[in-house]
């Protein structure tokens, strides 16, 4: 069976007002980007992250600055074509 996938970026971190953190709010925040893309006929197939390094400019490196590293997370779906 032949798949058709889609990524979609989800933040690193959720921001959550102190006075209202649940401890649930991953999941809640998840569980409603999955629903948004199975509604549209999307399958949830796994979740990865990605390191991202990205080098100094001439200025920069200059001044001792190093290379920058970010991590994203990628939400994969698929749909079998």
């Amino acid at each position: 069976m032949a798949f058709t996938y889609k990524m979609v970026q989800i933040p690193p971190t959720i921001l959550v007002k102190g006075s209202i953190q649940q401890g649930t709010e991953a999941a809640e925040y998840l569980e409603s980007v999955v629903n948004q893309h199975a509604a549209e006929g999307w399958e949830f197939f796994r979740i990865d992250s990605v390191g991202v390094q990205t080098q100094p400019g001439c200025l920069a490196s200059l001044f001792g600055h190093g290379p920058a590293e970010v991590t994203y997370y990628v939400i994969t779906f698929r749909m079998a074509s």
